[in-house]
């Protein structure tokens, strides 16, 4: 073969590569670069969380993920054994008081007296139950088992029954003196602070049963029957279907001039349908989510907000954590 042709094919095939880096730059130009930019978001509905105001042990569930409750359905149900002895000192330290009360204002007989001597016998007893009561829980504290709030709690009841005591024996003396006007109000405003610390732990025992405060659908139910939870600890998580919306992380240079009121459509993979949505929240998501220029000239720095958009119409099975992706 001649040199020249040699020359030649060289020449043929370098003319072929370039031909065919010219036929791959077109065929990206015109499929790559005309890829339309996907915005993808997420539904996401308005959700509530379940709690007690008092530690205590789940003894029983009444509902399971996914059952729909209304406002009033019963829940959850807790057992607080403390609270419960609390209630049962407070009462009967307030019939004893009332009684004292009512004795102060008929006057004491030789019967009234021996009574107000036998309710300090129980106001005594009581604080002795509660006494034996908090030196349990210290210990349980003291070894890490329970909270401080318990401690506290079981604290404040072996102090109100000291008081108990105290007032039991100032009733006692009345009796026996006879009691003065200034002293049968005093008698009166005992027996209602009284009847006032029933109704407080009465309040406090109704926390143990957990009832929906609105209707919704349990999505996730955190504690096993058995378990304790603490105060404040969630029980369960309701999700109000009715209340539902989209979520997108939108580049400003994506916006195009979008606005609160705007329509949109967005496809739905989980039904292969659009559905129309109104924007009804535009928010700067601050500068940590600031998508940073690539280039050090040509470019700046592009900013993104979060946009929320709730569907015009009901879509029904539209459920939180489905996708939504808006094509631009």
């Amino acid at each position: 073969m001649s040199a020249k042709q040699q020359h030649n094919n060289i020449l043929l095939a370098i003319l072929g590569f370039v031909a065919v880096v010219a036929i791959v730059a077109l065929i990206g130009f015109f499929t790559i670069g005309r890829t339309p930019e996907i915005i993808q978001g997420e539904i996401e509905v308005n959700e509530y969380r379940v709690s007690s105001k008092l530690p205590g042990r789940i003894v029983e569930l009444k509902v399971k993920e996914g059952d729909f409750v209304h406002a009033g359905d019963t829940l959850a149900i807790l057992e607080v054994p403390e609270v419960t002895a609390q209630q049962q000192v407070a009462e009967a330290t307030g019939d004893a008081a009332e009684a004292l009360s009512d004795m102060t204002n008929k006057g004491a007989r030789q019967e009234q007296i021996q009574s107000a001597y036998q309710l300090v016998q129980q106001a005594t007893a009581a604080e002795e139950i509660a006494k034996k009561s908090y030196e349990r829980v210290q210990r349980l504290f003291d070894e890490g088992v329970v909270s401080a709030q318990k401690r506290d709690e079981a604290l404040a009841a072996y102090k109100a029954t000291q008081a108990q005591v105290k007032a039991a024996k100032s009733q006692y003396q009345l009796a026996k003196n006879g009691a003065r006007e200034e002293e049968k109000r005093a008698a009166a405003k005992q027996a209602k602070a009284a009847k006032s610390a029933v109704d407080v732990v009465k309040s406090l025992l109704k926390e143990t049963v957990q009832v929906a405060p609105a209707d919704g659908e349990v999505s996730e139910i955190y504690p096993k029957i058995g378990e304790l939870v603490g105060l404040g600890s969630p029980i369960m998580s309701i999700s109000q279907l009715e209340d539902i919306w989209g979520t997108f992380n939108v580049r400003e240079d994506q916006l195009e001039g979008m606005k609160v009121g705007d329509e949109i459509t967005a496809f739905v993979p989980a039904f292969n349908k659009d559905i129309k949505m109104k924007v009804t929240s535009l928010k700067d998501e601050g500068s940590y989510a600031t998508w940073k220029a690539t280039k050090t000239t040509g470019q700046y720095d592009l900013k993104t907000f979060e946009v929320k958009a709730q569907p015009t119409e009901k879509f029904d099975g539209l459920r939180p954590g489905m996708s939504i992706i808006i094509k631009k």
